[in-house]
């Protein structure tokens, strides 16, 4: 099972704990060091991206991407996803809702969060087309909302690591702003959702 854009493995070892034989591939060295201490050496780990995979035609059965697509550039990369896998395997790919982004938690403080992100994420209906147009059958579509609890020392510490792409994407003027603000506003407790795309896709 491949886990495209694995960072710092996590998932990839979420999977092993539930009986797959995963594989992590992902652009960056650094994330790799991270998942390789975490995975150790038993878990193949490869550099590269979803655009150009560093496997052979049909060598997976299965494959995910867990808030992976929208850094990708799709043309190249569903494509690419289709080759590695083998007849009938299965493409798993989780992204959010647009109407995460109406709601999520940050956009208060940092008002550009909102735009950047519908304009980045793809939304599913469009996804699921793209999956049709690269090869891929019987393309359906789930949704599953969650709800998360944080404290105000959590929050504010992921944050200041901007914990998400689209934070290193704000001007220094907006994330400091907003930072500033989430300082002095965040309540102590935070309750916010996450309102998930599920998009399931088989290789005929």
């Amino acid at each position: 099972m491949l886990d495209v854009g694995c960072g710092t493995g996590v998932l990839t070892a979420e999977l092993a704990t539930r009986g797959a034989l995963p594989v992590g591939v992902d652009p960056s060295a650094e994330m790799l060091a991270e998942a390789r201490g975490r995975l150790g050496p038993s878990v193949e780990l490869r550099l590269g991206r979803a655009e150009e995979l560093p496997f052979a035609d049909g060598r997976f059965e299965r494959l995910v991407l867990r808030l992976v697509v929208h850094l990708v550039d799709c043309g190249l990369a569903l494509p690419e996803l289709a080759r590695v896998l083998g007849p009938d395997g299965r493409a798993v790919i989780t992204t959010f809702e647009p109407e995460h982004f109406e709601r999520f938690w940050l956009n208060s403080y940092f008002p550009s969060i909102r735009e950047l992100d519908m304009a980045r994420f793809p939304a599913p209906s469009a996804l699921a087309a793209e999956l049709r147009e690269a090869g891929f059958a019987d393309v359906t579509s789930g949704r599953l909302n969650q709800t998360r609890r944080t404290s105000r020392d959590e929050a504010l510490e992921r944050i200041r690591g901007r914990y998400i792409s689209s934070l290193h994407l704000l001007s220094k003027e907006e994330f400091d702003a907003g930072l500033a603000a989430a300082e002095r506003g965040l309540p102590e407790r935070i309750e916010y959702g996450l309102e998930w795309a599920i998009l399931v896709a088989t290789k005929p």
